[in-house]
């Protein structure tokens, strides 16, 4: 077994059906990958669907996971995964051909230990033109929107950072996940999102520090959906709110307890030192800083109103994951766990 393809997911079973379907044509043969989907409290025909894809997919693995939170079902993933190289896929994405064929040929370098490739766009209606204009603002390396999990760095096997391998479509070796400590916690249902943390980021963040080598790979790639949804100033509102509330679960993280400046990078320990020594005056510029650099990211968007909106929801999240931590010791207990990998 060369790879273990890992697909948490929830009450998708529709969606869930064109992932499997995807798998299921791999040009990498059938007794060379296994497929284990983690179903984390589904209510829908989960199960029928994947019990359909039996007979096409003779390796697939089914458990039922009813604990909350997408790294559950990443973890539990893990400790069935009969293979050293975890292919980590979201019930969204519909797989190139040759997905697990490049990823299982860019593992041969021993040096390599995450793989990712290009996550592109499968719109179900037509993008308004604000988003368009997000995705083809070409970043130094190609193009990517992370408020959609959409990237495209070309058709070059390229050596990038491990920030730019999305969830949706990360494949990592096991040995290298449980030394880094596990998946930290990520999508959560709506009523739990206090208890959101920074997810798969946290890993690229520790392979960042640790030296170690991440590889872009064209044919690794994956059509990622897009739903009506999703095309909305209401959704990437609701994403820059997750992602203060992420933010914030880093930075507690980081600090080893409360501490109060929002960002959207990750920052480093020896940066927090400086910021403990900021006056209040100034720990209010750094704030207001950090909402500009928000909106540089869509400066060439020409409606001011969305970039604002989504600099707001921004800071809301991040007070919102404040306030929960001030008034429930509990919760910064969690946040501050050693590893969330039981």
């Amino acid at each position: 077994m060369i790879l273990s393809v890992i697909i948490p997911t929830r009450n998708r079973s529709k969606i869930l059906f064109g992932t499997l379907e995807s798998i299921a044509k791999q040009t990498l043969h059938s007794k060379l990958f296994e497929v284990i989907v983690v179903d984390n409290g589904s209510t829908d025909s989960t199960r029928d669907v994947v019990d359909s894809f039996t007979g096409q997919i003779p390796t697939l693995r089914y458990y039922y996971e009813g604990s909350p939170g997408l790294h559950v079902g990443r973890h539990k993933g893990l400790k069935e995964a009969k293979s050293n190289i975890l292919v980590y896929a979201d019930d969204d994405i519909e797989a190139f051909p040759t997905w697990l064929d490049a990823i299982a040929e860019a593992f041969e370098d021993k040096d390599v230990v995450l793989v990712g490739g290009k996550n592109l766009p499968k719109f179900e209606i037509e993008p308004p033109d604000w988003i368009m204009k997000m995705w083809l603002d070409a970043h130094s390396e190609g193009n990517v929107l992370g408020f959609l999990s959409i990237l495209d760095f070309g058709d070059s096997i390229l050596r990038i950072n491990a920030d730019y391998v999305f969830g949706c479509n990360f494949s990592i070796r096991k040995s290298i996940l449980i030394e880094a400590g596990g998946f930290h916690p990520d999508a959560m249902p709506q009523e739990l999102i206090r208890y959101r943390g920074d997810g798969e980021s946290y890993v690229s963040r520790y392979l960042q520090e640790q030296g170690y080598i991440t590889l872009y790979h064209p044919k690794a790639s994956v059509y990622h959906f897009v739903s009506k949804e999703r095309m909305t100033e209401s959704y990437f509102c609701k994403r820059a709110y997750n992602q203060g509330i992420s933010d914030s679960f880093t930075q507690i993280r980081a600090s080893g307890g409360l501490f109060e400046v929002p960002s959207l990078r990750c920052i480093t320990k020896s940066h927090y030192e400086r910021l403990r020594q900021m006056s209040p005056s100034d720990i209010v510029r750094a704030i207001g800083r950090r909402a500009k650099r928000i909106n540089a990211r869509f400066k060439r968007e020409p409606c001011a109103k969305i970039r604002n909106k989504i600099a707001k929801a921004y800071r809301a999240g991040w007070q919102f994951h404040q306030n929960e931590l001030q008034n429930d010791p509990t919760l910064l207990e969690y946040v501050l766990k050693q590893t969330y990998l039981e």
